[in-house]
């Protein structure tokens, strides 16, 4: 397959990159009409009970979307803003598609109590379309923005969602433009050339159309998740220059051995190219632990950045080949420097760390896990504006209620549906648990008893209250939904299917780390020193944006909790990236082991000719997940630090130091498996071709 996608690359290489420059432009074209798709309603898990009881609210009670303003900075009993407020709430009652805006002034609970705030919730019909939502939305928030007062802000519903999108948009935006130069300087150094540095860039562009593509199409059948847009691109982006690295590297090795920039690509593609294929394959296989889950959200995140990995896989085997064909010759002369000069520092590394096979490990396993321990004590919450950059509408509208209003207010309720059958003891005993609450009826017998918790919606009070009404309420036909069951309802998911994900995920890693080594050592081997780098990540994460350690260095503060996004998506691309190097490091120690038979020898070989990728690799990878960094919104800071801290610790630390330790404490039994799977191996198994061993170059006038 890899020989016939270089012959193809390679005999028609204009058509080859006629083809991708058409998908770029479908990309960037249709693409992008995928940032009007996007969704927040992250927390909803099909089939659970708080999703239920919504359903069934929306059949026997069919309410519209609301979004509020809030008027601020001046005294709100003012005679004349208090006449511009009567015009405005009289004029959003005139909107088409309104259902009820109250009066704040006549309204209990909705003046401050230092006359210094105003809110005005606005409640919108049910059952409107997509368009008619969208034209009375713009038409009601534009009339309140037009109130004469120094603070006014309006968000909430569908409006926050699309002020979401548009953020998303702008970080996506800024992240490229900081992120592109730096990497194009970096491949400068690394390269020593502007077409060379250039080629990685063009195949990070078409991972780029490709997320854009893809969550375009997914967006056609589910719905996508706001961060999906950050979380694609970067992954897109980084491996896109990952792959290009590596197959750029091993290209100017072989143009060491050929004058013919035709078989230095062929040989390219069938050495290089086994490994970017395993390596697409391995991060695909870790995401699929998300399909697990029955999470909408999770199962699209997996689906739509397992799909951005397949589009940089083939955009490395098939349009790289061709622009190597097309402009290689000039990008990597013939007989270039010998290859005994390069790797002398990450050889005398794996020197250094065999010698010390027991000392290493001794060191760097307890210090990886006193960086896990915080995740000991983490926690996941839905969130609410605060994860938002303080210069976002509806984050200046969460800090202004909580400067004028009691705690608590706008606080998504935790509803209880009572449905019809159910006692009214029931009823009674659910609202002794909390004062304050409201109950309404519905036809056909329902009633809803509204609870407003104590803290934040999705609090520690909030999710044990939550868990009370559950247990009080027997065997009742009593449900529980609103913000604080979702995250419930959530945690239980996670717990449930976590441990089939990871086996799920364990198991195809295993095999296809089985097949491409031949070993059932190395597997585990790898995947141990992963989940180590992983955990001291996530640790560190915790300790950050939990615990509130350093946050404000990254333009956050710590939130008590994780978004309920970060941990599952850390955990799934982290071990993705992880096994990229971990196939870099092993392709290259099990090519030397084929050519010497040496064990030892193949270790410092093979970290001597996939150091400096890796190294590369990981520092540009982490240079794009940095550049997500600078957005500001909580979630993405979470994930994008989780990702550069697992891909420089587990680059560096773990691959550079912990591998060669313990590949010296195995010996000759890394490379060990029972005969009957060492016979499935060699038949069916793929394998590397061993790159050719340079000739001596006779010097001039001998």
């Amino acid at each position: 397959m890899l020989f016939a996608l270089a012959r193809a690359a390679t005999r028609r290489p204009l058509t080859v990159m006629l083809l991708w420059g058409l998908f770029l432009l479908l990309g960037f074209g249709l693409g992008t009409g995928v940032f009007a798709r996007l969704s927040d309603n992250v927390p909803e898990v099909p089939g659970t009970e708080s999703e239920s009881a919504a359903r069934y609210l929306d059949r026997v009670d069919p309410a519209g979307e609301s979004i509020s303003g809030v008027v601020a900075g001046t005294a709100v009993a003012d005679p004349e803003l208090r006449a511009d407020v009567g015009r405005a709430v009289a004029d959003v009652r005139r909107v088409a598609g309104v259902a009820a805006v109250p009066d704040p002034y006549a309204t209990p609970g909705l003046t401050a109590e230092d006359g210094q705030a105003l809110i005005i919730p606005v409640t919108l019909e049910g059952g409107l379309d997509d368009d008619a939502e969208e034209r009375t939305l713009d038409a009601a928030a534009d009339r309140i923005r037009e109130i004469d007062a120094p603070d006014v802000h309006v968000s909430g519903g569908p409006l926050l969602g699309r002020q979401l999108g548009e953020r998303a948009q702008e970080d996506v935006k800024n992240a490229e433009l900081i992120s592109l130069p730096v990497v194009l300087a970096l491949l400068l150094v690394v390269f020593g050339g502007l077409r060379s540095a250039l080629l990685p860039l063009v195949i990070a562009v078409s991972g780029i159309a490709g997320a854009f593509l893809a969550l375009f199409g997914f967006s056609e059948v589910t719905d996508i998740s706001v961060y999906a847009i950050q979380v694609t691109t970067m992954l897109g982006l980084g491996l896109a220059v990952d792959y290009a690295l590596l197959m750029l590297v091993r290209f100017r090795e072989e143009r060491r051995h050929t004058e013919d920039v035709v078989e230095a690509v062929h040989r390219t593609v069938a050495a290089a190219g086994r490994t970017v294929l395993f390596s697409g394959l391995t991060v695909a296989v870790s995401l699929t632990g998300l399909l697990v889950f029955p999470s909408v959200f999770l199962r699209s995140m997996g689906l739509a950045v397992a799909a951005v990995v397949v589009i940089d896989m083939l955009a490395a085997l098939t349009l790289l080949p061709a622009l190597l064909v097309r402009f290689g010759g000039r990008i990597a002369p013939a007989k270039t420097r010998p290859e005994g000069e390069e790797g002398r520092f990450f050889a005398r590394l794996a020197r250094f760390a065999a010698r010390r096979r027991v000392a290493v490990p001794a060191v760097v396993v307890p210090a990886l896990l006193v960086l896990a321990l915080p995740v000991s004590g983490m926690s996941i919450a839905v969130g609410d504006a605060r994860q938002l950059p303080t210069d976002t509408e509806a984050r200046q509208l969460h800090d202004t209620v909580g400067d004028h209003f009691p705690p608590g207010t706008g606080v998504s309720p935790i509803t209880v549906v009572v449905r019809p059958g159910a006692d009214a003891a029931t009823a009674d005993r659910i609202r002794a648990l909390s004062p304050g609450t409201k109950t309404r009826d519905l036809p056909g017998g329902t009633s809803v008893i509204e609870i407003r918790p104590p803290g934040e919606a999705d609090g520690a009070e909030a999710t044990e209250l939550v868990e009370r009404v559950r247990e009080v309420r027997g065997d009742a036909p009593v449900e529980v939904t609103g913000t604080a069951a979702r995250l419930v309802d959530f945690r239980e998911m996670l717990a449930e299917r976590g441990p089939w994900a990871a086996v799920t995920v364990l198991a195809g890693i295993f095999v296809l780390l089985f097949a491409f080594t031949g070993s059932v050592l190395l597997p585990l081997r790898t995947i141990a020193t992963t989940l180590l780098s992983l955990a001291a990540a996530l640790g560190a994460v915790v300790w950050v944006f939990q615990d509130g350690h350093l946050a404000g260095l990254l333009g956050a503060e710590g939130l008590g909790a994780l978004s309920l996004t970060a941990p599952p998506l850390i955990v799934a691309i982290a071990f993705g990236l992880a096994m990229d190097y971990e196939l870099f490091i092993l392709a290259r120690m099990r090519e030397a082991r084929r050519l010497t038979g040496d064990e030892g020898e193949a270790v410092v070989t093979g970290l001597r000719r996939s150091g400096r990728v890796v190294t590369c690799a990981a520092l540009l990878l982490a240079v794009v997940f940095a550049a997500f960094m600078t957005g500001g919104f909580s979630p993405i800071l979470q994930i994008g630090l989780g990702l550069t801290l697992a891909v420089l610790i587990d680059a560096t630390v773990v691959r550079m130091l912990l591998v060669p330790a313990t590949m010296a404490l195995l010996g000759r039994r890394a490379w060990w498996a029972p005969a009957p799977l060492r016979r499935a191996h060699d038949r069916f198994g793929l394998h590397e071709e061993p790159a050719k061993e340079p000739r001596p170059r006779v010097p001039t006038g001998v």
